[in-house]
């Protein structure tokens, strides 16, 4: 019995492939279909524009190439981050299209990420008073500071190397956190003070 041909997939393995030689411009639905043995009408019925296509190519490479190992704790999450600077490095077309579909609207629903979720609950769990407006903000920054979008700017603007990145990316947590953990105090100072005092 023949296995059925996951052809979405097919097309993105294609087109991942086509990138060692070719930018992402210059790949053509024709040449997909040709390459995985579809017609180019099929192509264009699993991705209806260029944006479909190259999202759906950054959200598999992101998958495939450079998943972010498993993290708790905010050491573990500098230390994965860090890794898939390295990593972007070892893969730069790749990493590249990952950044440019970061920089479009999204084609299909917005909804949180995996990684947004779990940078969520990471804050949650060191920072369990965090407050709505500054766990969205943190885990915006974390988010931003540890994409492909982050390290390209890096890369094409200071060239600069995965580690090095990586020196900036710490850098950025620690600001960030560190003025989580300012909020928390002032906001416990706030607390303390506004106590009545057993003097009376």
């Amino acid at each position: 019995m023949a296995e059925t041909v996951d052809t979405p997939t097919a097309i993105l393995a294609s087109a991942a492939a086509s990138l060692r030689e070719h930018t992402f411009d210059d790949i053509s639905y024709r040449s997909l279909g040709d390459a995985v043995g579809v017609s180019e009408r099929t192509i264009y019925r699993q991705f209806p524009t260029r944006s479909h296509l190259l999202e759906g190519l950054a959200l598999w490479l992101e998958e495939t190439e450079f998943p972010l190992p498993a993290f708790v704790t905010i050491p573990q999450f500098q230390a994965a981050t860090r890794q898939r600077f390295i990593d972007f490095d070892g893969s730069p077309a790749f990493a590249f299209v990952c950044a440019r579909a970061a920089s479009i609207s999204p084609t299909g629903e917005a909804e949180p990420t995996f990684l947004t979720r779990t940078v969520e609950a990471m804050l949650q769990t060191s920072y369990p008073s965090i407050d709505a407006r500054d766990l969205r903000r943190v885990s915006a920054t974390l988010r931003y500071f540890s994409s492909a979008q982050f390290w390209a700017r890096m890369r094409t603007g200071f060239d600069m190397s995965g580690p090095e990145i990586s020196d900036v990316f710490d850098r950025t947590v620690g600001q960030a956190l560190g003025r989580l953990t300012s909020a928390s105090k002032t906001a416990d100072t706030m607390t303390t003070s506004s106590k009545p005092s057993d003097a009376a």
